[in-house]
């Protein structure tokens, strides 16, 4: 087998450089970001928070459902 090589930095640039210009980047474009007012947030929580309570609901249905179908055929 042959040895491992260590990546090389082929485009010149230090690691620190290459830091500095991915921060800059994620900065840019979250000022780009259109961030949502309070009363949006309050309204998309209230969706989530609604949508998990129905998922959960119908997920306690369907176990037992199931739970009581395997208590009867088992016995």
């Amino acid at each position: 087998m042959g040895a491992i090589k260590k990546p090389t930095n082929t485009s010149g640039q230090k690691s620190t450089e290459k830091a500095t210009e991915y921060f800059r980047g994620v900065i840019s474009e979250l000022k780009k970001v259109q961030w949502p007012n309070r009363q949006q947030l309050l309204t998309y929580t209230g969706v989530v928070l609604v949508a998990v309570v129905i998922v959960a609901v119908l997920l306690w249905i369907v176990d037992s459902g199931l739970s009581f179908l395997m208590t009867k055929l088992l016995g």
